[in-house]
């Protein structure tokens, strides 16, 4: 060691101590970190639509997983022989005025009515379904933008089964944009998870 010249520093000892304090800050977040509650997965719900008509019956929604298709199967009675009815997911789930107080078809993209299959339409647009001779509808069909889960969420709001035909917004006017002249509501109900 030569005690007439100064000591150098070791530029490693900076960066050892910032490497450690690094290391010893990410264990104690490790060991501390704050548990985050989790939401459980919906993976099916459920509605029991009535109204002032004779219709009435239950709408079961199923999704396996998140960001898959949710999967609607209908055993509905009391409907018109062989008819074509509009069928919409609706904002509200407070049905105390009865189905009109469903409000509007959901709809939080601000997009105007529309199929199924198309690019511009509500989420609640579930276009029609047809009644059998004796006026029933049993089947089941899938749709991509409706969720039982996070913000595209159903479950909570409320299905309307309408008195006509939805036009898929194709009748030319403004009201065809909004609601796809469907006309009245012959049936609706709250979604609840089952």
């Amino acid at each position: 060691m030569d005690l007439g010249r100064p000591q150098q520093k070791s530029s490693a000892r900076p960066i050892y101590y910032g490497v450690a304090a690094v290391a010893a800050l990410t264990v104690l977040w490790l060991v501390f970190k704050p548990v985050e509650p989790s939401l459980p997965i919906v993976t099916k719900a459920v509605t029991v639509l009535s109204g002032d008509s004779d219709v009435s019956g239950t709408a079961t929604f199923t999704q396996a997983h998140i960001g898959e298709p949710v999967s609607i199967s209908l055993d509905l009675k009391g409907l018109d022989p062989n008819a074509k009815r509009g069928f919409h997911i609706h904002v509200s789930g407070d049905l105390s005025g009865g189905c009109l107080s469903a409000s509007s078809h959901f709809n939080p993209f601000g997009k105007n009515h529309g199929a199924p299959g198309d690019s511009e339409r509500h989420v609640g647009d579930l276009g029609n379904i047809e009644s059998d001779g004796e006026g029933n509808v049993k089947t089941t069909f899938e749709d991509k933008f409706i969720s039982l889960n996070g913000p595209l969420s159903i479950v909570g709001r409320s299905v309307v089964l309408h008195a006509g035909t939805d036009d898929l917004g194709k009748g030319g006017n403004e009201e065809s944009l909004k609601t796809g002249n469907a006309g009245g509501r012959a049936a609706c109900g709250v979604i609840g998870q089952a």
